[in-house]
């Protein structure tokens, strides 16, 4: 059974346009993901999820596979991923190829790399897990009962009752999905209309490399750092 690697890449997005190619660093957004994915050396096949002939086209340049091309329903603004990795699954079983899990790598993730990759795969083999997602570790003074809320201009506790635990040390460690960076699904946690299954676990990455591209500044923070090498 195979390890496919799946980066969804639609054309229509609507905070950056044309997103997918948008260059970062000189290199487009879906270049440094299909870097992380070929460089690896754990993804038996890198499929490109598009509607779009553009960057289709692109993707086959890259090195990528473009087996299909994603119908329009599954393009749109409220398209969920579960329906495109499940449409991906369905068309590769189509194909007659068994699949073992799939390894979604987003291209909003440009300082995910190919170690980072290798690794989630190596502990999601490791643990039999269902479901493996990249996290970031959640700043202490955003955990739940570091916050406050405001009542007729005074605050309070969001929780009730007096301050909790004020030093980093005392809370407890939190984590948040980066993206995610890397979510990788078994085929029947996809089946079963899932994409966390019974057991799920983390693979932490640290804050850099878990910048999530969404809106023009984030572009323009990842172009930076990669154009004055504070990121290589």
């Amino acid at each position: 059974m195979s390890l496919v690697a799946v980066i969804p890449a639609r054309g229509g997005s609507k905070g950056i346009p044309r997103k997918n190619l948008a260059l970062c660093g000189g290199r487009s957004l879906l270049d440094w993901t299909a870097e992380a994915a070929l460089h690896s050396g754990v993804i038996d096949r890198a499929v490109l999820s598009t509607d779009d002939q553009e960057i289709a086209e692109a993707g086959c340049a890259l090195g990528l596979d473009v087996p299909f091309l994603r119908p329009a329903d599954l393009a749109g603004d409220s398209a969920l991923m579960l329906g495109v990795m499940q449409h991906c699954l369905a068309e590769l079983r189509r194909a007659g190829e068994a699949i073992e899990a799939i390894v979604l790598l987003q291209p909003t993730s440009p300082f995910r790399r190919a170690h980072h990759v290798r690794e989630s795969v190596a502990k999601f083999r490791e643990t039999q897990a269902h479901t493996l997602v990249s996290v970031v570790s959640v700043p202490h003074r955003f955990v739940p009962e570091g916050q406050m809320r405001e009542n007729d201009g005074l605050l309070s506790p969001y929780f009730g009752g007096g301050i909790g635990r004020t030093t980093r040390q005392e809370k407890e460690r939190l984590f948040a999905r980066n993206g995610p960076a890397v979510l990788i699904v078994r085929s029947s946690v996809l089946d079963a209309g899932l994409l966390y299954g019974e057991t799920i676990v983390g693979y932490e990455m640290d804050e850099l490399s878990s910048l999530d591209v969404d809106t023009p500044e984030e572009l323009r923070l990842a172009d930076h750092l990669l154009r004055t090498g504070y990121v290589r």
